[in-house]
Parts: structure tokens; sequence; C-alpha cells
């Protein structure tokens, strides 16, 4: 069993920690914000006091926080990850960030001593809750083939994608679809709505289709009513959104249907819904035809 450091206790990180305590694995974990964690310091969990004092504790650190600011605060400083790295410890950051932020912290790591690796992933809490999460990751392959096992007992499907910061490249490409196809999927319902057809038929119909992917089975019902606590916010999907769209324009890749969806979560943000799951897209086009939730 192994000694793991975790920073970054939200909906999936919390999740990610109770699987690895489930596993028998030693976790020592920080979050902003102790109450959230409680759940997990009452299953076994080690608090520390801050990420530095995590990662002294911890011989393997993951981490799992909203952007490249908040990645920037719990590594870098006195009381950052960074400072508490040493020779012969491991990085692995699951946050999604720009590939070129993510391989410039990879070279500080290893200025300590140390290595990470990327390892963005595919999927909802609902997912990993039911062991189904996809991992991907980016970095040396020895240090992919060493932290695997770990990895494994996060999710059943581990792939390594190539180098530090390609796993970042492969997850926007991944997630730039979520929201695409959850505007389509808007689109059909609404066009059947009008048509006369109930919404809830129009979802059943649609999520039993070809068209439904394993993200529109579980989304798709939120245009019906949305769940208590996003899943995975209009913000967070906008950040998404946005790096692809640089990505799009640094590698001259046109990205025309992630820009228009783009539009879509600013209009959702400008009617207030920002806190939302961005299913609430559906929302946003539901009024544009006229059509209440």
């Amino acid at each position: 069993m192994a000694n793991l450091g975790f920073i970054g206790l939200g909906v999936m990180g919390s999740q990610m920690v109770n699987r690895l305590l489930e596993k028998g694995h030693t976790v020592t974990g920080y979050n902003r914000t102790r109450a959230k964690a409680q759940w997990l310091i009452d299953k076994g969990m080690r608090w520390a006091d801050s990420p530095r004092a995590v990662a002294v504790a911890a011989d393997v650190n993951f981490s799992m926080v909203t952007n490249a600011a908040a990645t920037a605060a719990i590594t870098d400083g006195p009381d950052g990850l960074l400072a508490g790295l040493s020779s012969g410890k491991f990085f692995v950051d699951m946050s999604t960030i720009s590939p070129e932020v993510s391989r410039a912290l990879a070279a500080e790591v290893r200025a300590k001593g140390a290595d990470m690796v990327d390892a963005p992933v595919s999927g909802s809490v609902i997912t990993l809750q039911q062991g189904r999460l996809s991992v991907m990751v980016g970095g040396k392959r020895e240090t992919f083939e060493r932290l695997k096992p770990l990895l494994l007992d996060i999710g059943p499907k581990v792939t390594h994608v190539g180098d530090n910061g390609l796993a970042l490249a492969m997850k926007i490409a991944v997630n730039l679809s979520l929201a695409v196809q959850m505007l389509a999927f808007s689109e059909g319902i609404l066009l059947a709505e009008k048509s006369g057809i109930p919404r809830e038929v129009a979802v059943d119909v649609l999520v039993h289709s070809a068209v439904a992917s394993p993200m529109i089975q579980y989304r798709g019902p939120f245009v019906l009513q949305q769940p208590a606590e996003a899943w995975f916010d209009v913000n967070m999907m906008q950040k998404d959104m946005l790096l692809a769209m640089d990505l799009g324009r640094r590698l001259n890749v046109p990205v025309p249907t992630t820009a228009v969806t783009n539009e879509f979560l600013t209009a959702a943000r400008g009617m207030g819904w920002e806190k939302q799951d961005f299913a609430v897209v559906f929302d946003v086009l539901a009024r544009m035809s006229g059509v209440k939730k």
C-alpha cells in the first residue's frame, strides 16, 4: 500500500480519495475548506494544514483543482507543494490547465529531484463512483509505469498518451465535445417539444438512440431537472472551451462548433446560471425558443 497525498478535495477529488482509502492506501489530504473534508477524515484520511505539509508527508502527491490560478496557489510559495517536494517523490496533477503551464510546472518539479505527470480524467462523479473513470497520462514512460497501479485504483482505463502536457491536450480535445454534444442534444429536444412531443418522451427516445453517448445518457435527463449540485458548472466548462479555442489557434485547427457553443456558455453566465451544471445550455436555448423550463 502506498503513502499518498491529495490536494483539492472538491466533488471529484474527494471521491478519488475515498476510492484510494478503500484500496487501503494511506492518504494525507489538504483542502482550502477543512469542513468539506471532514467525512474523509472520519474515514481515516490524515489532515495536513498546507500543500507543503502534504508533500512532505507523502511519496506520491495528487492534485485536483479548478484552473491554472488554483494550481499556482497550491504549488507556489513557502507553503506550496513545490516547497515540500524532494528527490524521489512524484506529483500527479489531475487538474485541467493549459499544456504549456503544465510543462513549465513539470520542469520546476524536476528541479526538486522529483517527477511529474499530468493526468486529467474523463468522466463525471457518477462514472468515478461506478469505477468507470478514464485517466489520460502525459510524462515519462518509466514514471507512468511506476504510477499506473495507483491510477488504476482510481479508474480502470489508464492511457499513456505521450510526453508532459499531451494528456492535457487530449483532455481538452475530449471536453470540447461534451458541451457541443449537449447543445446539439438540446436542439433536438426543443425541436421535438415544439412539434408537440412531451419533453420527457423526447429525452427518453434520445438517450436510448444512436446519438446517446455516455455523457448524454447521464446528463441528458438534466433538461428535466438540474441536479442540486453541479457536476461540472458553466464556469469550469467555459474554461475548458477557451483552452480548446486557444489550442486550436496555436495549432491552426478551426474549432467552429466549440466557438458557437462557447457563446451559449457566455449567455448562461449572463443569465446568472454560471454555477449550474453546463447542461443549462438547454435553458439558454429554450429561452431563445420561447419555451419555459
